[in-house]
């Protein structure tokens, strides 16, 4: 694997929200989740993408939006039109008033608008996002990047609305897979175009020897590497490979390495109830100690410190005796 598929790996869609809204100008849909990360497509007619904090962006038939936490946002055709539905999931929207819309206001499930025959046809798909890798992902992104449809050319967004238009057995499933393989085509067009500053190791990947070194520690991340070892197999000398690496992906590749290292071991702390001597060695240190030492000088934390933050409940349950939201209290006497 390379650096993106391996980032992009910890982004996986589950039980995603998807909406499709089918509008007459004039229109403006607010969605409210508030998820981490949101696709918004406009299949046919234009519309305004109208964050909360942010200036307006226009969207053209077939263009794309990602949102990087994006929280609350407005898609409206014209930007200053009126909040006409409020969209809290893929089954419940509020109307202006905010009241709950009746079934008539409805197109079918996850479909909202006047009919299927409007103009203004848009997809929105957010992700419910967790976990380390992604953040190293995100924090490449601008808080809204743009596609626009003469620079991709698929037809997932036909794929995406007829799996909505046709509920069938495996729906969210499908629904989760097609916004997955969605945010990697849109996102390696994003990375392409001119004008667009794309992460360091993005780009270093084109690169023979940075970007063979790069699979190589992304691959194989508990080798016991060197600079020296890294350079042999990407026929280089160790001088040549610590320039280039650092010029190119921006750091040193024993630090790179660190980093990963400790990203993985994040996600393994989160997700898994391994011991932390099983994760260390499992990332390529000797010891829990020895990862210990690298989490605390990288994260400013320990390990166990960042499990006890971060797990969920059930691997990470209460201490025995102590108190919780669900408890109920024992009366005496």
């Amino acid at each position: 694997m390379d650096a993106l598929a391996d980032l992009l790996d910890g982004v996986r869609a589950r039980g995603a929200l998807f909406s499709r809204s089918v509008m007459s100008p004039p229109w403006a849909l607010r969605f409210a989740p508030g998820s981490p990360l949101t696709l918004v497509t406009m299949v046919r007619g234009r519309a305004w993408l109208v964050p909360e904090h942010d200036t307006p962006v226009p969207l053209a038939a077939g263009d794309t939006v990602l949102l990087r936490a994006p929280g609350p946002h407005t898609v409206a055709n014209p930007a200053e039109a009126p909040v006409s539905c409020t969209v809290l999931d893929g089954n419940r929207c509020l109307g202006p008033d905010g009241d709950p819309l009746q079934e008539e206001a409805t197109l079918g499930l996850r479909t909202y608008g006047d009919s299927l025959d409007a103009p203004d046809l848009l997809l929105s798909g957010s992700y419910d996002v967790t976990g380390d890798l992604s953040r190293r992902l995100f924090a490449a992104l601008p808080p809204t990047l743009v596609v626009p449809a003469d620079e991709c050319h698929d037809r997932l967004g036909a794929m995406i609305e007829a799996e909505i238009g046709c509920p069938a057995p495996g729906q969210q499933l499908v629904l989760d897979r097609l916004l997955d393989l969605a945010l990697i085509t849109k996102l390696r067009v994003w990375f392409s175009l001119p004008g667009t500053q794309p992460p360091a190791w993005y780009t270093a990947m084109a690169d023979p020897v940075v970007g063979q070194a790069l699979r190589l520690l992304h691959n194989q991340p508990a080798h016991p590497w060197t600079v020296a070892a890294l350079a042999e197999r990407c026929g280089v000398s160790r001088a040549t490979l610590a320039r280039d690496f650092r010029a190119l992906a921006g750091t040193p590749p024993m630090s790179y390495l660190a980093e990963w290292r400790v990203s993985l071991a994040a996600d393994l702390l989160r997700d898994t109830d391994t011991t932390v001597e099983v994760i260390a060695r499992r990332v390529g240190y000797a010891n829990a100690f020895a990862l210990s030492t690298a989490f605390k000088r990288l994260r400013g934390t320990t390990p166990t410190a960042h499990r006890r933050a971060t797990a969920p409940a059930e691997l990470n349950p209460p201490a025995p005796g102590a108190a919780t939201e669900d408890a109920v209290p024992v009366r005496t006497g």
